[in-house]
């Protein structure tokens, strides 16, 4: 089983900056992409930004030179730093992970339950 620990969030006022975290843990397990959504109250959930296992990653065009996804393989962890928040950035900030299971090949879509990221004006 694949559990995601996500911190980070929280109160922030405009022009700011906030650093996300998203570690990821399951025995027998390995992680390919991984990244952050968002759900802002009354909207569809959206992405952020993704990162793969070799460094490839994908923005949104709304947070395209102000957010950075970076990950550690290692303790495979995934970060989303946040420079330069507006008010439309805030929502609930979700980590998913695209896990695989070694000995069966399973593929498993994985989400975490949210942390909550507030811009004030």
């Amino acid at each position: 089983q694949v559990q995601l620990v996500e911190s980070g969030g929280g109160l922030v006022q405009a022009g700011g900056s906030l650093r996300l975290s998203c570690a990821a843990s399951g025995s027998g397990f390995g992680f390919n992409t991984m990244g952050w959504y968002r759900q802002a109250p009354g909207e569809q959930r959206e992405l952020v930004a993704v990162i793969t296992r070799w460094g490839t990653t994908n923005y949104a065009d709304s947070v395209k030179g102000r957010f950075t996804i970076s990950r550690d393989n290692a303790k495979n962890t995934v970060y989303l730093q946040m420079d330069s928040l507006k008010p439309e950035d805030t929502a609930a900030y979700y980590c998913n992970v695209d896990s695989v299971q070694y000995y069966s090949g399973r593929r498993m879509d994985v989400w975490g339950e949210g942390t909550l990221v507030t811009v004030s004006s």
